[in-house]
């Protein structure tokens, strides 16, 4: 049985390279945007993730990191999942102890993977004025990794390694390292 068969819809969001890290890969960025039209002319309004984050928070599940909208195919956790004023901002780790998660990785850090997409079930839309779906709420099941994004724009803004400093701070540190070794 497909996700489909479920009234499972899927939407896609690209993503970056994530940095290795001990016990996973960090992954943050952006699965979807607000106001912008997809491939398949739906347009998630801000707000729409609202009351099923609040459920999940509440303890009635997680949201999963699948591979491929693949449910046999976990692949990482999903640590942060909220939404902004850009869109809903996801950040997790996939995890290194799973093969295919591994195999995730390689391809993320070589340019072969660069989507995530949502799997939702509608709960409201309607048509905009412009002939497109606007979703004004939606339940959220998984945040997947794979190969072709429904929704081009939306990219992931960040990754580090776990305990990876920021670049500014580790400048700093070779900043002051550098004028150590001038004064001796």
């Amino acid at each position: 049985m497909r996700l489909t068969d479920w009234g499972l819809e899927t939407k896609y969001a690209a993503a970056a390279p994530a940095p290795v890290l001990t016990g996973g890969r960090v992954i943050d960025g952006y699965a979807s945007l607000f106001g912008v039209p997809d491939q398949g002319g739906d347009v998630v309004r801000p707000g729409a993730y609202a009351a099923g984050l609040a459920r999940l928070a509440a303890g009635a599940g997680r949201v999963r990191m699948l591979w491929q909208h693949d449910p046999a195919a976990p692949i990482g956790v999903w640590d942060e999942i909220a939404e902004d004023e850009r869109g809903l901002r996801v950040k997790g780790r996939l995890l290194t102890e799973v093969a295919q998660a591994r195999e995730a990785a390689a391809l993320i850090e070589a340019g072969a993977i660069e989507g995530l997409s949502i799997g939702y079930r509608t709960i409201r839309a309607e048509r905009d004025d412009k002939g497109h779906r606007a979703l004004s709420e939606v339940e959220l099941w998984e945040v997947s990794l794979v190969t072709f994004p429904m929704l081009p724009e939306a990219r992931l803004a960040a990754t580090k390694a776990a305990g990876e400093p920021e670049a500014a701070a580790l400048a700093g540190v070779f900043a002051r390292a550098a004028a150590a070794l001038r004064i001796a």
